[in-house]
């Protein structure tokens, strides 16, 4: 097998015992296991649906009150679901895996450019203008 691809599962095993990886493992466990978030994920997305449909309806088919009514619902659920302690620490977890991730990809990415991975910069700091961008050119 080509090296690049070997290394590359070596560096993806590393990240699976990243505590950062671990921990996003365990609040996705939990957050599964919480039988009431799994009902407000499902009522949400039964609400989300049926918002869908009114919305796809023919315009003189529209019922407006029965959307902003689903839409009110729909809005209460996703609040209640995010408020839910295990979805916080998920949402906490992710954050910290994604953060982990965007950084490989930065690092992966400003190296396939040219520029030497050991002075590749960890953060982002894309500011739109690509004259002011140290990564490509």
């Amino acid at each position: 097998m080509d090296k690049i691809l070997e290394l590359t599962k070596d560096l993806a095993h590393e990240i699976q015992m990243d505590e950062r990886f671990v921990r996003m493992q365990l609040a996705q466990q939990a957050a599964d296991a919480d039988e009431g978030l799994q009902t407000l994920i499902g009522d949400f997305n039964l609400k989300r649906m049926a918002l869908a449909t009114e919305t796809a309806k023919d315009d003189d088919k529209k019922d407006p009150d029965k959307m902003k009514k689903l839409d009110e619902e729909l809005r209460a659920l996703y609040a209640e679901v995010m408020s839910n302690e295990n979805m916080k620490a998920f949402n906490v977890a992710k954050a910290g895996m994604d953060e982990l991730m965007n950084g490989v990809s930065r690092i992966l990415t400003l190296a396939a450019q040219g520029v030497d991975p050991d002075s590749a910069d960890m953060e982002a700091s894309c500011s739109g203008n690509c004259s002011t961008c140290g990564g490509c050119h």
